[in-house]
């Protein structure tokens, strides 16, 4: 991947060499371009290298300050790829585990309880959705907030809503006051689905946010089905 930043502190050609030799050093990045003008940095490397990480390794070299730049929208989603099921490998591999743990969990299977499973399904899928959202909140809060109708009107739900799931998480899975857990689903879930159901109906191209910035995969039919059977599997445990 490739990233760009703003680089602050560089007065001249020796501060360039200089801001690019020691980013270069990092063993993750593979490439780094400096120059004065901006975008001052553009760095390579096969998975996001943290900006503490840079900060700390430019810190060694001086007064130096670096920020990344934040793609624009068109830039995000004139590079989602096609839509199609190998697209949607690593979502599907997801849930095939969660399903998988979820099942097991009973063994040896004597008194097999479909109800116990899927709390531990919803338990596992808010668990592991929330922990991709939180890796790059900020970049899950802009996707998020390109199709969702609470937080395209008020950007803190973007940055509140990982914390949400994952206390649903826990929920599920301690077991604790399941009827007010199931109720929440049923109300987060189908106040997210209307903002999925209008892009897909309106066949916008935008960026799925359900697996945060981790993964470049378009908002579909996929989400919906998604977030439907969140929702169905609540209500079947309410009743």
């Amino acid at each position: 991947m490739e990233n760009k930043y703003k680089i602050t502190g560089m007065t001249c050609g020796g501060c360039v060499a200089k801001v690019e030799k020691q980013l270069n050093s990092l063993p993750q990045v593979i490439k780094a371009t400096v120059h004065l003008d901006s975008p001052n940095g553009i760095i390579s490397s096969e998975n996001e290298v943290s900006i503490n990480t840079l900060q700390k390794a430019l810190n060694e070299k001086g007064k130096y300050s670096i920020e990344k730049i934040q793609p624009k929208i068109e830039e995000e989603t004139k590079n989602l790829p096609e839509i199609k099921v190998s697209t949607y490998k690593p979502l599907i591999l997801i849930v095939l585990f969660i399903l998988g743990v979820s099942i097991l969990a009973q063994y040896p299977f004597e008194e097999f309880s479909y109800s116990l499973s899927m709390r531990y399904f919803m338990a596992g899928f808010f668990i592991v959705f929330s922990f991709f959202k939180l890796l790059n909140l900020k970049g899950f809060s802009s996707s998020y907030a390109m199709y969702d109708i609470v937080a395209n009107k008020w950007k803190g739900w973007g940055y509140i809503y990982p914390f949400v799931e994952l206390s649903l998480g826990i929920l599920y899975l301690i077991n604790y006051a399941p009827k007010a857990t199931n109720y929440t689903t049923i109300i987060v879930l189908g106040v997210s689905i209307i903002g999925v159901i209008k892009s897909n109906l309106e066949k916008k191209k935008i960026k799925c946010a359900c697996l945060g910035d981790v993964f470049n995969l378009p908002m579909s039919t996929v989400t919906i089905i998604e977030d439907l059977l969140m929702i169905i599997m609540a209500v079947l445990m309410v009743v």
